[in-house]
């Protein structure tokens, strides 16, 4: 393959992961109530891991790794249990850290054991469950598209509007395209949302001009992982089923 194509593929690659990492950090940032440096760090946190996995992902190894160019990205199971542990008063971010550390050490130390129970798991049963986590989402949904907490012209009708907007772009180009055009669906209403958002006067750059050009991820930015057992025990039963 010349370098043309295994570039072409490799933008590919990273765009259709990119669509999919991005939406995660950004719903559990806006729901835990995050500010503009802790969310932009939080997205750079995401992004990292995900090329860190996905690297590991193409390594073939015995314990490590398929061989393959599999792009690892964020699953949706997790959002809601991740936004309830750091909404909680008694737990917080250093939580949410903490017990998907020890939920992955969990699941790696028992993936081939419960890789055999598959079979026990219907696809109706993870069904539900991926179905009762999406619904439990619609009012963090629904408070963002009115402007989110806090904003002075929160569900105002132009807010609706471009929410509703955004809504129909991706549901209409998942629809109607197939291939990479479908599965960058929602990348392409965030593009087309955020440029109406411009024209309409909501979307304010200034962070993005006053920050730096390269910055490194700061580790621990959010303090030190902390071990609820709660938490682990939530973040383990997440990650068998997804």
């Amino acid at each position: 393959m010349n370098t043309v194509k295994s570039t072409t593929l490799a933008i590919q690659h990273l765009l259709a992961m990119y669509a999919g990492a991005i939406l995660v950090p950004l719903i559990i940032g806006g729901a835990i109530g995050f500010d503009s440096a802790q969310m932009t760090y939080l997205v750079a946190i995401d992004i990292m891991m995900c090329g860190i996995a996905t690297l590991l992902q193409v390594y073939s190894g015995k314990m490590i790794g398929i061989g393959l160019p599999v792009v690892l990205g964020c699953t949706f199971t997790a959002v809601s249990p991740i936004i309830a542990i750091g909404t909680n008063p008694e737990q917080g971010i250093t939580d949410i850290y903490g017990s998907i550390i020890a939920s992955g050490i969990i699941i790696m130390i028992i993936a081939g054991f419960f890789g055999k129970l598959v079979k026990f798991f219907p696809p109706v049963v993870t069904g539900s469950v991926v179905s009762i986590i999406g619904i439990s989402l619609l009012p963090v949904a629904l408070n963002n598209m009115a402007g989110g907490q806090g904003a002075k012209d929160f569900a105002s009708s132009s807010n609706v509007a471009l929410a509703f907007i955004t809504l129909v772009i991706i549901l209409v180009v998942y629809r109607f395209s197939t291939g990479f055009i479908r599965a960058i669906s929602i990348l392409i209403g965030l593009v087309v949302g955020t440029i109406l958002g411009v024209f309409m006067g909501k979307v304010d750059f200034s962070p993005v001009s006053d920050a730096d050009v390269l910055h490194m991820v700061q580790p621990f930015y959010f303090g030190m992982p902390t071990f609820n057992a709660s938490a682990i025990i939530t973040m383990t039963l997440v990650g068998m089923v997804s």
